[in-house]
């Protein structure tokens, strides 16, 4: 027994021998697929070229003030788009008498040698006897033009014009006898004023000491002119106007928030 354990003990020792020092055939290298070389990088995209719109016209120049009238006029004209309405229009020194009545709206005259608009057609309707006249409601339709005006213009296109051509507005403010001064503080003072204006629905009573009308009540007789204007024109001209006036203010207070015109804050 012992010698069948040594017999394989030797066979087992001589296996490992013969494993270990004869020389191993190599074995056959492993065929390693090279990986497929990556891809080229994509082309790189050419954005779409898209033409640019056309810059926009620039506006025309300014005329001098001495210059301006034809081409305010041509301007209100096409805001006001009525040709027949344009007839209101003065058409010489439009700017200057624009800035002149602006100026003198808050006081007790507006002279109408400077208004930039031509009188209301016809004369001063009244109703009633010597000791209780009033206003006539037929003389409402006397500023018929002027209201129709006041309809048709769109506030934003107007304001729009105004600061275009505010420079000439100031010069001809300054020249009027403010040279430190903003024409359009004085405009928001004006438009103030003329929203204060009374709402009157009642007949206006008026009082004839000479040769003009007075209101009978003294506080209407003490207000602005551009006051007793707007209450003179009957309550619902009065209305439209104010709606309309209010519209240009919202519009010029923008412009004033995005420092498109001139203020001393």
């Amino acid at each position: 027994m012992k010698k069948n354990i040594l017999i394989a003990v030797v066979v087992i020792i001589g296996g490992l021998a013969a494993y270990l020092y004869w020389p191993q055939p190599e074995p056959e290298p492993v065929q390693v697929q090279a990986p497929p070389p990556p891809p080229p990088p994509p082309e790189p995209e050419v954005p779409e070229v898209v033409e640019a719109p056309p810059a926009a016209p620039a506006a025309p120049a300014l005329p001098a003030l001495s210059d301006s009238d034809k081409f305010v006029l041509d301007a209100l004209a096409g805001l006001v788009g009525n040709k027949s309405l344009m007839k209101v229009f003065h058409t010489e020194r439009i700017i200057n008498n624009f800035v002149a009545t602006i100026d003198n709206l808050p006081g007790r005259r507006a002279p109408m040698r400077v208004m930039p608009v031509e009188r209301a057609q016809g004369s001063f309707v009244t109703a009633g006897t010597e000791s209780d006249l009033t206003i006539s409601p037929m003389n409402a339709e006397r500023y018929t033009p002027y209201v129709k005006i006041a309809a048709a213009v769109d506030a934003k296109k107007l304001v729009e014009l105004y600061v275009r051509l505010y420079p000439l507005f100031q010069e001809s403010y300054e020249k009027l006898g403010y040279p430190k001064k903003y024409f359009n503080n004085r405009l928001i003072v004006v438009l103030d004023d003329l929203l204060a204006a009374p709402d009157i629905k009642a007949q206006i009573k008026l009082v004839q000491p000479n040769v003009f009308y007075l209101y009978a009540d003294p506080d209407l007789e003490k207000r602005s002119i551009g006051q007793r204007i707007l209450i003179r024109v009957g309550n619902k001209n009065e209305a439209i106007i104010k709606a309309k006036l209010r519209e240009i203010k919202q519009q010029l207070m923008l412009h004033l928030r995005d420092g498109k015109v001139a203020s001393a804050g």
